[in-house]
């Protein structure tokens, strides 16, 4: 089931969504609408000159890569070991965020989600501290790779990343892990399964778990609701 949104800050039950993950289109992609959705997993996906409104997705099987479970090949080792690039956090939200909507002529092909709209959005959230980037910068300071998303708690909820050169996205990734698992960080959500993700440790958990570490009050009142919805 596709559900309309209105103007009230509300999402529906994400068990009522399609087996896509398709859960509601409408509404806005204001501040409060977004951490909204971001903290029961829910994010907007949608191509920007197709549709009107956002479209809100929320697959009930999530690909994830926990941060002590990042996988590090020897070719990216050996990558790292000669302090090719410098890698970076938050230095240049904007010039990641631009990165990813243009990098290999994205910003122009059929079903490109990432325009203005979309990324005015989460440079207001990165402005208010609610989403952040990592950059890669060559040995001339030019930025050639990154990744951004937004921050819950103490999990990463990925949005997109981009390489001007071979592996600065993995190596961004690799970054974000390791600092994760300094700080206590549990998870990095891949919103969506790539050979690239599943290659450095990405695998699907049952939605249930990954609320639970996203936001357990939020799990115990979906299954509230649910064993309520049944006894009607």
């Amino acid at each position: 089931m596709v559900f309309q949104l209105s103007d009230e800050l509300v999402f529906p039950n994400p068990y009522l969504g399609e087996e896509d993950g398709l859960l509601a289109v409408g509404g806005d992609l204001s501040e409060d609408r977004l951490l909204l959705a971001y903290s029961y997993g829910i994010f907007p996906w949608f191509s920007f000159r197709d549709w009107p409104y956002p479209a809100w997705h929320c697959p009930l099987q999530r690909f994830v890569i926990f941060p002590d479970e990042i996988h590090i090949s020897h070719s990216m080792r050996t990558l790292m070991n000669k302090h090719t690039y410098e890698v970076t956090f938050n230095r240049d939200f904007d010039g990641v965020i631009k990165g990813c909507s243009e990098a290999d002529g994205r910003y122009y092909q059929n079903g490109a989600w990432l325009g203005e709209e979309m990324m005015k959005a989460y440079r207001h959230l990165n402005r208010q501290g609610y989403a952040s980037s990592v950059e890669v910068w060559d040995a001339q300071g030019e930025l050639v790779g990154g990744l951004y998303g937004v921050i819950m708690r103490d999990c990463f909820i990925g949005e997109s990343m981009f390489s001007l050169m071979p592996n600065a996205s993995k190596l961004a990734l690799i970054h974000l892990a390791r600092v994760m698992q300094r700080l206590g960080g549990r998870l990095i959500d891949c919103q969506l399964e790539t050979p690239h993700l599943k290659s450095m440790g990405g695998r699907f958990i049952p939605y249930d778990e990954y609320l639970a570490i996203l936001n357990p009050k939020g799990l115990e009142q979906l299954r509230q609701q649910n064993e309520e919805d049944k006894q009607e």
